[in-house]
């Protein structure tokens, strides 16, 4: 069983995604991180940096529980876990591996520096606005250009692809038309059109 600690953000519905669709079993437990709920010393334990999301693999590798935090980390985990949506082969494994860490080292914190300024910044910084929507229409072109070429981020869909996906689904946040993007526009369409994803996204959170 998973225990799989999350919250309604990008980063918190990608293992959500792929636990719905891998079918692995899982418990969600909310973490509200509106009310500081990832500062509780029992939720440090499970994650250090005091973020979601974090899971716990009662079955670990060696049969013993295993934590696992960090959303990238999670999901390279339950694709070796289940040998689903990664692949093997080297090449298209790095292939997969390298959007991934694009996804983590620039969509991630570009789109999320774009919502702070233009929705949640105490005062307007034109600036600020200015460089980080620049970044992620960038970000986007990047991804119509590769989108051009393949069906998914790694050729086949992937953990990139799951990763990928929640961040573009706040489009509007960071002022972004998807119809300028056709080809960005074309894989969401299909990613969101997926059960287990619509499963995933669905999910409202309380606690």
């Amino acid at each position: 069983m998973i225990e799989f600690y999350t919250w309604g953000t990008p980063n918190g519905r990608k293992p959500h995604i792929m636990l719905e669709e891998t079918g692995l079993p899982y418990t969600t437990h909310p973490v509200n991180i509106g009310k500081g709920d990832q500062f509780k010393p029992d939720y440090v334990k499970i994650n250090p940096n005091s973020k979601i999301p974090a899971i716990i693999d009662s079955e670990g590798p060696d049969g013993r529980p295993l934590r696992v935090f960090e959303s990238g980390a999670i999901l390279i985990y339950l694709a070796e876990k289940t040998g689903k949506f990664l692949a093997t082969d080297k090449r298209a494994r790095i292939e997969a591996l390298e959007w991934l860490m694009f996804q983590m080292g620039g969509i991630g914190p570009m789109f999320g520096q774009a919502h702070h300024f233009l929705r949640q910044a105490p005062e307007q910084i034109p600036y600020a606005q200015e460089r980080y929507v620049k970044e992620t229409r960038r970000l986007y072109g990047v991804m119509n250009a590769r989108l051009g070429e393949v069906p998914y981020l790694a050729g086949t869909y992937s953990i990139a692809d799951m990763a990928t996906y929640p961040w573009v689904a706040r489009y509007e946040w960071h002022k972004v038309a998807l119809e300028e993007f056709p080809n960005v526009a074309r894989w969401f369409k299909e990613i969101a059109a997926r059960p287990a994803v619509a499963r995933a996204m669905a999910v409202t959170f309380q606690s």
